[in-house]
C-alpha cells in the first residue's frame, strides 16, 4: 500500500499552517464557511499560504456556498484542490474548473457507491462523522466498517481522528488520506504543534 497522506484542516494562522508543513503534512485545509470557528477570510488566507513552503497543497472548503463567493476566492489565492462539504451537486462543484473533493456525512444508509456515480469527477471522496444540523468539524467518529470494499475513487478519512486512533482507522480503512482539525488543537482554531507531531508520526508507522 502506497504510504497515507495527510491534511490538516481548519488553519487560521500562519504559523500553524507552517507547524503542519514542517511535521509532515501534505496539505492544509481553509475554511471559508463563516459558521465555523475556524473560518478565514481571504486576507488571512494569503498570510497562511504566504508562509507555507514549497509543495504544500492548499484546499479550500466552502459549504453550500455561493458561485460568486467561491469565484472570489478562486480567484484571489492559488488553492491546489477544492472541498465542498455541503449539499452541492457535482455541476455546482465543476463549475470553477478546479479539482475537487466532496465530502460525505456518514448518515444512516448512505450508499457510497451510489454517490461515487453521482459525483464522477470528484477527485477524492472525503467521509465526515454525521451530526444532525453540523456540516462537519463535530470531532465525532463514525462506524469505519461502513465503508465498502472496492471503491474507485480515492477516499479521505475524517471525523474525530487523533493520533491515539489514526493507525488503527488507516489499517482498518485503508484510505488514501487522512484528514484532521480538531484532534491536533489546543483550542478550536488553534494547533498545538506536538498533537500535529504525534498525529503524523502515528500515520507513518503505518505499513
Amino acid at each position: 500500500m502506497s504510504r497515507t497522506r495527510i491534511k490538516i484542516c481548519g488553519i487560521t494562522r500562519p504559523e500553524d499552517g507552517l507547524k503542519a508543513a514542517e511535521a509532515g503534512a501534505d496539505a492544509i485545509g481553509l475554511v471559508f464557511y463563516s459558521s465555523s470557528p475556524r473560518s478565514v477570510d481571504i486576507d488571512t488566507a494569503e498570510s497562511i499560504i504566504a508562509a507555507l513552503p514549497p509543495l504544500v497543497g492548499v484546499v479550500g472548503l466552502f459549504v453550500d456556498e455561493t458561485p460568486n463567493r467561491v469565484k472570489e476566492v478562486v480567484s484571489a489565492l492559488p488553492l491546489s484542490l477544492l472541498q465542498f462539504h455541503g449539499d452541492e451537486s457535482a455541476a455546482d462543484c465543476e463549475i470553477y474548473g478546479r479539482p475537487y473533493i466532496k465530502a460525505v456525512r456518514m448518515r444512516e444508509n448512505v450508499d457510497l457507491r451510489k454517490i461515487e456515480l453521482n459525483y464522477p469527477t470528484a477527485s477524492g471522496l472525503l467521509l465526515d462523522a454525521y451530526t444532525p444540523g453540523k456540516k462537519g468539524g463535530t470531532g465525532e467518529v463514525f462506524d469505519w466498517n461502513r465503508i465498502p470494499e472496492g471503491l474507485s475513487t480515492p477516499i479521505i478519512l475524517a471525523g474525530g481522528l487523533s493520533a491515539a486512533n489514526v493507525a488503527r482507522a488507516i489499517s482498518m480503512t485503508k484510505p488514501f488520506a487522512v484528514d484532521v482539525s480538531g484532534g491536533v488543537e489546543s483550542l478550536p482554531g488553534i494547533k498545538c504543534a506536538e498533537k500535529i507531531k504525534q498525529f503524523v508520526s502515528a500515520v507513518h508507522k503505518v505499513i
